[in-house]
């Protein structure tokens, strides 16, 4: 009898132990799964009340259909500079076609100073005007009008909230190409040597600035627009610490507007996440002309056909 007295007070202990492992592992489980659910409700309270915002010049309730029934999808994509006293200019264009059912996204790139009629105004000007005329839905018809397309959805992303984002994210690194003294877009005088450099949210802002010392112009601009954008995508899906999630959210909630309301971005994340096993990226083509003394860039109707095409005629067969 005995014996067995000692036998269970030997197991008790064991069993103790065990409960007290298993009770942290719950701990830890729920922890986690509420610290989760903060950061879920953070960025659900965050997009739908700080993002969100609809234009006249879309349907929204067409792109839901269309979104959940993983159909091809066009997306305006507007980098804009607002600084104080200024109503802001569309500095970078962008479209992005997705086709979710052949796993394809194209990426089309459109010059700030391309010539076309402004919608709603009736004028010929620069591409990047209409946003200072009319705002996101001025730029969102003009651009519809000139590829004789219809968008589903923008994304609108301040360009002084760029600092912020790569700051958030510990910095970037790029593949400078181009040797150049900086004459004030970041700081007088600063050297961007040409190789690998890593930049802080200034720098990156600077970086993307320049235009007049790039041999390519505009082109060139464009070309380390899609840089940054690649290196702060990188940079963020490899963020180790989970802490710096919801200060992403923070800072996107102040410099991003979109038509997408949480449940869009979600299925777009889950229903047209493999389009980037085919990516192809495109600049619309043209000449630089002065017209009456201004300096337009002028794309040729069979571009825009072709750019039509591009964006459209993967549709019939999706």
């Amino acid at each position: 009898m005995e014996q067995k007295r000692a036998r269970r007070r030997q197991r008790k202990p064991k069993r103790m132990w065990k409960r007290f492992v298993m009770l942290i592992v719950l701990l830890a489980v729920v922890g986690g799964s509420l610290y989760a659910f903060s950061i879920y409700s953070n960025a659900k309270g965050t997009v739908n009340g700080k993002m969100h915002k609809d234009v006249s010049a879309i349907d929204t309730s067409v792109a839901k259909q269309k979104l959940k029934a993983g159909k091809p999808l066009n997306i305006l994509l507007l980098g804009v500079d607002k600084r104080p006293g200024d109503s802001g200019r569309s500095d970078a264009l962008m479209v992005l076609s997705l086709n979710p059912k052949k796993d394809e996204m194209k990426l089309i790139s459109i010059p700030r100073d391309t010539r076309t009629e402004i919608a709603g105004k009736g004028t010929m000007d620069k591409i990047n005007h209409a946003y200072a005329f009319g705002g996101t839905d001025m730029s969102v018809a003009t651009v519809e009008n000139m590829f004789d397309m219809d968008l589903d959805y923008y994304v609108e992303v301040n360009m002084q909230g760029l600092s912020k984002l790569v700051d958030t994210i510990g910095g970037i690194t790029v593949d400078n190409q181009i040797d150049w003294y900086d004459e004030g877009y970041y700081k007088k005088g600063f050297h961007w040597t040409k190789g690998k450099l890593h930049l802080d949210g200034e720098q990156a802002l600077g970086y993307v600035r320049m235009r007049h010392l790039d041999p390519e112009g505009d082109f060139g601009r464009t070309k380390r627009q899609r840089m940054v954008i690649q290196a702060i995508v990188d940079k963020g899906a490899s963020i180790a610490s989970v802490g710096k999630i919801n200060s992403l959210i923070d800072v996107l909630g102040s410099n991003m507007t979109t038509n997408m309301d949480f449940a869009d971005m979600k299925t777009l994340l889950l229903g047209y996440k493999n389009t980037r096993k085919h990516s192809e990226s495109y600049m619309l083509q043209g000449t630089g002309q002065k017209i009456n003394g201004i300096y337009y860039y002028v794309v040729p109707e069979t571009e825009l056909q072709k750019v039509n095409g591009m964006i459209n005629g993967s549709k019939s067969d999706s």
